[in-house]
């Protein structure tokens, strides 16, 4: 993460792919476990300066529900920190919310990283991170917003142990650690795809749905995490997308499978669903998926690739509630200025 020393602040972080958990079972103490992928789009920016008065604005195209958010969040670290005064935060450009790109996250992180500078108090992503209750399940939109690129977490310790916690930071502790990062090859592009007709599942859905997941099979969960540890990350060393795809495939199939009971399928939007079963059809190695959806996603070896199969799909697909955008990877942390 780049910094700055300003009496105003500017932060711009941006959306991130969940590719999918490896270890659902958590039999070894720690479960989850994932792997995820920081986006150069959509981007969440913002600038903040000391004021008297709270207030948050935003462009004209930045949604009430998003500037509520970040004025929810603001409050919150303000109150916690017992920080005198308050903040003025404009916000130039959205994530889209409830989409699958850890719109939540990267609030949480770009608000709480310009309070911390405004007030001087060189506050971690991770304490940030602590402090606004995220990161409690994955790593990936902490790890996204301080270092960018391929990242894959260790999940969350279940047997954490109070010996153990004295001996870490304590907000450390409570994230799912970064095991592994990669640069994302710059000629690969990827593909989301959106459907504006539904929210992903979220809020007190999500928590519900995890609550009442199945068992997951253990044998299940080492066969995925062999699939990233021998297959995703050489893959991505020697740039090798029809292996990275099949990695991807394994998890997005078994996981989307596993969660298939809250969210009415493999992939939670249908429209998607169809627009992903055309791209296997045709032979695109890694789609899939972010998160709960509903945004789907697909990876190219090149723009040319990436722009031609764009202009099947319109040709193919034409309801108005799906729309699409071709955009690399964001292979560096937040920006503050």
């Amino acid at each position: 993460m780049t910094t700055t020393p300003s009496k105003s602040i500017a932060v711009a972080s941006s959306g991130r792919l969940h590719m999918g958990f490896f270890d659902l079972h958590g039999g070894l103490g720690r479960k989850f476990g994932s792997i995820g992928l920081s986006l150069a789009e959509p981007s969440l920016k913002i600038s903040a300066t000391v004021a008297e008065k709270f207030e948050v604005t935003g462009d004209i195209t930045v949604p009430a529900s998003t500037l509520s958010r970040a004025a929810v969040i603001a409050q919150q670290l303000i109150e916690k920190l017992d920080l005198a005064g308050s903040v003025n935060i404009n916000i130039a450009q959205h994530i889209p919310e409830h989409a699958g790109l850890g719109s939540g996250t990267q609030s949480a992180l770009v608000v709480g990283a310009a309070v911390s500078r405004l007030h001087k108090l060189n506050l971690s992503a991770a304490q940030l991170a602590v402090l606004t209750g995220r990161g409690g399940r994955s790593g990936i939109g902490i790890a996204a917003f301080d270092h960018g690129g391929v990242l894959i977490d260790g999940g969350r310790a279940t047997n954490f142990s109070a010996s153990a916690a004295h001996q870490l930071n304590t907000s450390v502790s409570k994230i799912p650690p970064l095991l592994a990062r990669y640069d994302f090859p710059a000629a690969w592009r990827i593909l989301l795809i959106f459907d504006s007709s539904q929210p992903g599942i979220h809020g007190e859905e999500e928590r519900v749905a995890f609550n009442q997941l199945p068992f997951f099979s253990e044998n299940l969960a080492a066969y995925l995490c062999r699939h990233v540890l021998m297959q995703a990350m050489p893959a991505l060393v020697e740039h090798d997308l029809l292996a990275f795809g099949n990695s991807i495939q394994a998890l997005q199939s078994h996981v989307g499978d596993y969660f298939a009971p809250a969210q009415g399928g493999r992939y939670a939007s249908k429209l998607v669903a169809s627009v992903l079963q055309h791209l296997e059809d045709v032979g695109v190695a890694c789609f899939g998926q972010s998160s709960w959806g509903p945004t789907g996603f697909a990876v190219f070896e090149n723009t040319v690739e990436a722009e031609k199969h764009l202009q099947q799909l319109k040709t193919t697909f034409k309801d108005p509630a799906l729309t699409w955008l071709i955009c690399t990877a964001r292979n560096h942390g937040a920006e503050l200025l």
